[in-house]
């Protein structure tokens, strides 16, 4: 059984996805409301500025910092998101892809900026890697008769959706979270009607949902260790490991994504 989560953790945890990460350079930016955006989360800054050296080489997680600057009113201007009116984009929103509607649903925001369409890789990791280690026991196996008993199917499905949860919702939305919080000076010019940049969601709440998505991915996979009987805590290791690599890769002062080989490594 060990062999069985250390393979699934593995592919799980170290695969985290980050397709959708962008390759580009940071800066902070501060927000000023419209019409459109006074009734909203009134804490962001989003317009772009250029950050200072002291600026970049801050390595407190996900800080921030307020300079206003003059921009062009074209950026204070969004508009609606004209890509949302091809009639799926309430879909769109909740996978968190491109050209999604808008929703003023704190909820429906805090599952967009998860990416929803980022976990199916790494749910059906877990499951491949599952079945590849040779120690998945399924409810009836018509190919072997040794490997037809249901209690053990049933806790071994119950332990590979735990892990599901683990790969997909906790360590992949906070890996895609951290990465909008850290490009939402390049989304509010690229897709300003993203949560961040159009400020549907507030600065401490996006920091809370990091927080929250981390640490309760390390507790549940600290869980599977426990559940699994691991002397080493295999699980867990794998899983800090893979978040230090998600921050550094989208976090200053080492930014991997922007350090052309080291990101692709990182990867």
């Amino acid at each position: 059984m060990t062999k069985l989560y250390i393979a699934a953790a593995a592919l799980a945890v170290i695969a985290t996805p980050s397709s959708a990460f962008s390759f580009q350079p940071q800066s902070t930016f501060v927000r000023h409301p419209t019409k459109s955006s006074e009734m909203r989360a009134p804490t962001l800054n989003m317009i772009p500025t250029k950050k200072t050296d002291s600026d970049e080489a801050s390595f407190f997680p996900f800080d921030s910092s307020s300079k206003p600057i003059t921009v062009s009113s074209s950026l204070l201007e969004a508009g609606p998101n004209e890509e949302a009116e091809d009639g799926d984009g309430g879909i769109k929103q909740l996978l968190g892809i491109r050209g999604a509607s808008e929703t003023d649903d704190i909820w429906k925001i805090r599952l967009q900026l998860t990416k929803p369409v980022t976990w199916i890789p790494l749910v059906w990791g877990v499951m491949c890697g599952a079945a590849a280690s040779g120690n998945y026991h399924w409810f009836w196996n018509p190919l072997d008769e040794n490997d037809r008993n249901i209690a053990l199917g049933l806790n071994d499905a119950l332990k590979g959706f735990v892990t599901m949860i683990l790969a997909g919702p906790f360590l992949t939305g906070f890996t895609q979270t951290i990465n909008d919080w850290y490009d939402r000076d390049i989304d509010a010019i690229n897709e300003p009607n993203r949560p961040i940049p159009s400020g549907r969601i507030s600065e401490g709440q996006v920091i809370a949902q990091i927080w929250i998505l981390l640490i309760g991915g390390l507790g549940l996979s600290y869980g599977i260790d426990a559940w699994c009987g691991h002397e080493t805590p295999t699980v867990f290791l794998l899983s800090v490991f893979g978040s230090i690599i998600s921050y550094i890769y989208s976090a200053p002062p080492l930014k991997l994504k922007n350090n052309g080989w080291q990101g692709s490594f990182a990867l």
